[in-house]
């Protein structure tokens, strides 16, 4: 049998939600409320067991542009909310140069609890929080994703490559344009990296224009 996820007759959406294990319950789900009331209560790995808030996601329901990180940290952890510490305040600066407000972007995490002390998420964790981002791309459906971070955008991509090589470009993920860039936190640290990133973004800018993606500050 043909796999359903490498169909081009197929939407991007039922592509993605195809990747969502046959046996799991999100498959008959249809809002993003269902998926976290059910996240709420739900332990999938043991980093499940220890947060005090599952960080599922914020923004638009039919948000155009998805911006997906790695994992959630403390101020997420306690907030339920993601990015929204310093590399958060951060991300909507880079997203507000080039006329994204941050209420018409839906932002996530591949995790949706907070691996102890930041460390890299464990292929487990992965393996077992994934299948919840897929279906809120499926629900969402996006235009266009921005990975930020070389774990969020090798998670997604299924690579195991170095930022360098991933940014820069559009990737094809499942038919969606997919760009990864540097993560907010790694500018803090590190503010030579900040021009690339503006190229990245600008180019984002001008593919989701290209695509007629919505955009209230575009368009007033």
């Amino acid at each position: 049998m043909p796999d359903p996820s490498q169909d081009p007759t197929l939407s991007p959406y039922e592509r993605i939600a195809s990747l969502i294990p046959e046996d799991s319950p999100l498959r008959e789900m249809n809002s993003l409320e269902e998926i976290n009331a059910w996240l709420s209560k739900t332990v999938l790995v043991p980093i499940d067991e220890n947060r005090i808030n599952p960080v599922l996601g914020t923004g638009p329901a039919d948000a155009d542009l998805m911006v997906i990180g790695e994992a959630p940290g403390a101020d997420e952890d306690k907030t339920g909310e993601p990015f929204v510490g310093r590399a958060g305040q951060l991300l909507d600066k880079i997203m507000d140069a080039v006329l994204f407000d941050r209420d018409e972007i839906y932002i996530a995490n591949i995790l949706k609890s907070r691996p102890p002390n930041n460390r890299d998420p464990l292929a487990e964790e992965v393996e077992a929080h994934i299948p919840i981002l897929y279906k809120q791309i499926e629900l969402i459906r996006p235009k266009m994703i921005l990975a930020v971070g070389k774990s969020a955008g090798n998670g997604l991509l299924g690579k195991s490559s170095s930022l360098a090589s991933l940014r820069g470009k559009f990737h094809d993920y499942y038919g969606i344009p997919l760009m990864v860039t540097y993560h907010p936190a790694a500018l803090l640290r590190n503010p030579q990296w900040k021009r690339p990133t503006w190229e990245d973004v600008k180019l984002l800018r001008t593919r989701y224009d290209e695509l007629g993606g919505t955009s209230r500050r575009r368009d007033s």
